[in-house]
């Protein structure tokens, strides 16, 4: 399967700023699969990527654009790892869970006149040849510094480096392994 605009760049721009700002940026979305999983963003196509309560993880979604690509990732399972690939559809906007009283991402630090939380809208943009395990990642030197791979690294969204992105699209074209 082709993979939609994978290390695709944006046009060149007059200055080294602008061009910049209008490349795709690359991310880290981690989920528990029961929590919401691959298959149900198939399914749906699209989704708010709500809840999250870490100011770092929040200010990675404020620099999101439209456009901007991310690998999927399932986290607290068996085998850990990227299933698929998703695309930024909304930049950062309040994430309104914050505000749902007896709700299970409600913060009474934040107000709609003083939202303290974002969150970004996600669409489903393309499979992956096949699943990279969290093993899979460790594995692989060039990923040494990748911050999922950080130790203490908690965060639920999180930058992708673009050499990154290369070396884990280039690892999901290769065989499983212990494939013979």
């Amino acid at each position: 399967m082709r993979l939609c605009g994978f290390g695709a760049e944006a046009a060149e721009a007059p200055s080294a700023r602008a061009k910049r700002r209008r490349m795709a940026r690359h991310w880290l979305f981690k989920t528990e699969p029961e929590a919401y999983s691959w298959e149900r963003l198939q399914r749906e196509g699209k989704t708010e990527w709500s809840g999250v309560r870490n100011f770092q993880a929040r200010n990675n979604m404020m620099e999101m654009k439209l456009g901007d690509l991310g690998f999927f990732y399932h986290s607290s399972t068996k085998v850990p790892g990227i299933a698929g690939i998703v695309r930024v559809s909304r930049e950062a906007y309040p994430d309104f869970t914050a505000w749902q009283r007896g709700g299970e991402y409600f913060d009474p630090r934040s107000t709609e006149k003083k939202p303290m939380w974002q969150m970004v809208d996600v669409t489903y943009e393309a499979e992956m040849p096949r699943f990279v395990s969290l093993a899979e990642l460790r594995a692989t030197p060039e990923l040494a510094y990748m911050v999922l791979l950080r130790k203490g690294s908690r965060l639920s969204v999180q930058p992708v480096t673009s050499d990154e992105w290369a070396t884990i699209v280039r690892i999901a074209k290769l065989p499983p392994p212990g494939a013979a």
